[in-house]
């Protein structure tokens, strides 16, 4: 579980610690699919994929959303988020490796509460964003 830093220790502009993950793999999204209920066969059928123009299967989009909450979750625990946002921008490939980072671009106090906003997003190995989002965590 996230030990979330102290409100007063945190500027605007600091860094997240990244998280890199293993490349997209096949058997992944099979995982995924159960998981979700997603049984999309653009994710997982290379046969069908092709049939619509596509090189191959390509990653689920909440799964993309998946990996930003849980940088916002390895930083802080999971009730401390208030808000998660995101806007895919590119797809996700089999074998892409996904950076997930984030920095803090703002600090306020509204209702009582303490609040960081984050600015977040996955990048893949070419440096390009694949998904950008945003959030808010209250912090102490």
């Amino acid at each position: 579980m996230a030990t979330a830093p102290k409100f007063d220790q945190v500027k605007v502009g600091d860094a997240l610690p990244a998280l890199v993950l293993p490349p997209i793999n096949r058997h992944q999204l099979a995982l995924y699919c159960g998981g979700s209920g997603d049984h999309n066969p653009i994710h997982v059928d290379i046969d069908f994929a092709k049939k619509f123009g596509f090189k191959d299967v390509f990653a689920h989009g909440m799964l993309s959303m998946a990996f930003l909450g849980r940088l916002a979750t390895s930083w802080v625990p999971q009730g401390q988020v208030r808000k998660l946002g995101t806007r895919f921008t590119s797809i996700t490939w089999v074998g892409d490796v996904i950076t997930v980072t984030g920095k803090i671009t703002g600090k306020r106090e509204e209702g009582g509460a303490r609040l960081v906003d984050l600015e977040i997003k996955c990048t893949n190995q070419n440096g390009q964003d694949t998904l950008q989002g945003d959030a808010t965590v209250v912090l102490n």
